[in-house]
């Protein structure tokens, strides 16, 4: 008699599941999920502060970009058949159709891709930024608004980045991929009063 354990399969669901799910109505219009490795994840809900930031982020790099790029607020990137994360923000490069015929944008066509993290930072940190540097995302920032600072991530090897600072009030630093826009926090935080 074999007493050898077997334990079960897990299944994965790739994007074009999760699409159907969302277009059967499975996945509710206003549900926010995203795929990670094949699973489903609930997002965190999001509060007054980081909505605020996500639109004073949208606001500054619309203005700083002057039309040489797309912001991709709060929309989805393809990285491969079983990841489709939904990060805040995402900074494409220009194409006439904004991404809305032809392929969604995936890896190659993110120049920044931006997390805010209020609730969400050990997921943020421990899984979505592994993940960003596996598909090879060039720049990934997390903004820590629970501490008020933010993590830039650059040049991806494996699953980790090479480069990493905390900028803060009072700092200023440029884009890898852009760097004639120029990002102080205080615009991320908005001015001490």
């Amino acid at each position: 008699m074999d007493d050898a354990i077997v334990l079960p399969t897990r299944h994965r669901l790739n994007m074009d599941d999760f699409y159907r799910m969302a277009e059967a109505g499975i996945l509710g219009e206003n549900e926010r999920v995203e795929l990670i490795d094949g699973d489903l994840i609930d997002m965190a809900t999001t509060g007054q502060g980081h909505s605020g930031i996500v639109s004073r982020l949208t606001r500054d790099l619309v203005l700083a970009g002057g039309g040489r790029a797309i912001v991709w607020s709060q929309s989805s990137i393809r990285l491969d058949r079983y990841n489709v994360p939904q990060p805040d923000l995402a900074i494409l490069p220009y194409r006439a159709d904004f991404y809305a015929t032809g392929e969604p944008p995936g890896p190659a066509d993110v120049l920044l891709l931006i997390e805010v993290a209020d609730s969400s930072l050990a997921f943020d940190r421990k899984v979505k930024l592994p993940l960003y540097a596996r598909f090879g995302i060039a720049e990934v920032w997390i903004v820590d608004v629970q501490n008020g600072v933010l993590d830039v991530h650059r040049t991806p090897l494996g699953d980790c980045y090479t480069e990493t600072s905390t900028h803060q009030r009072g700092d200023q630093f440029a884009l890898l991929l852009a760097p004639d826009i120029v990002v102080r926090p205080e615009l991320l935080f908005g001015e001490r009063r």
